[in-house]
């Protein structure tokens, strides 16, 4: 049986790595007494898998991590051991029954993504909002994209499917996956330097933090984008399916 475990990443714990967070939920799994299912051969392991690696300096309210259980355990009994033997910063909000497929893991159907973007609050101003505004009405928004073997020029409009204001920040839902994936820096390191060659303001003034809201898959078909949270994709475990 799989299940797929949703939880928040705040506070200082945001400045952690993937691979201590990984460390964390085998500790928790273990504490909790979780029956989570592990490898065979000379070197066993949890089989856990997350959606997307959160990068560090990140918060987050969506997260998602795909376990194998070797038998059940009610969902809400399960979310309370967790949250009794974790730390200030991580909080276990769910966790859900999913399809046994290879195919339906966070990993493979993640499609996208919200973030809130929060600038310097003493330098987004109005003028600085309305440049954001013009900034992302442009029908192409091309950047030098690097990857670990090369770099190349890419549009990355297309990859951002809705934005706005909200408050003193800005809210994202940008493309996320194995196939494209558009982090939320990106876009404003994009805006900073529009905004650099119409101002002259050096395009490093204006900093800014990140949180990631909620990852979605997209159900949709023939073209036409679906996209649903991931933990929408599972089923609560009841005691008595035991």
């Amino acid at each position: 049986m799989k299940a797929r475990i949703k939880f928040r990443k705040s506070d200082t714990l945001r400045f952690i790595g993937h691979l201590d967070v990984m460390r964390f939920f085998q500790k928790v799994m273990r504490r909790a007494g979780i029956p989570i299912a592990f490898t065979g051969g000379y070197s066993p392991h949890m089989i856990m898998s997350f959606a997307s690696p959160l990068g560090i300096g990140l918060s987050s309210n969506g997260e998602y991590l795909d376990i194998e259980l070797k038998e059940p355990i009610d969902s809400m009994e399960a979310v309370r051991r967790m949250n009794e033997v974790s730390v200030d910063g991580i909080e276990i909000l769910s966790l859900k029954q999913i399809p046994d497929s290879r195919k339906m893991t966070g990993m493979a159907i993640l499609a996208g993504a919200d973030y809130l973007i929060t600038p310097d609050a003493a330098l987004w101003n109005n003028e600085r909002k309305e440049s954001f505004r013009q900034f992302m009405e442009q029908e192409e928004i091309r950047v030098v994209k690097q990857t670990k073997r090369s770099e190349r020029e890419v549009d990355i409009r297309p990859m951002i499917y809705r934005w706005e204001f909200c408050g003193n920040g800005i809210i994202v839902r940008t493309a996320a996956g194995s196939s494209e994936n558009l982090k939320p820096d990106l876009i404003m390191d994009a805006f900073a330097s529009c905004f650099e060659k119409h101002t002259g303001e050096p395009s490093s003034a204006l900093p800014c933090q990140y949180k990631r809201l909620e990852m979605y898959a997209d159900t949709g078909e023939n073209g036409v984008r679906n996209l649903v949270p991931l933990d929408a994709l599972g089923e609560e475990i009841k005691e008595n399916s035991r």
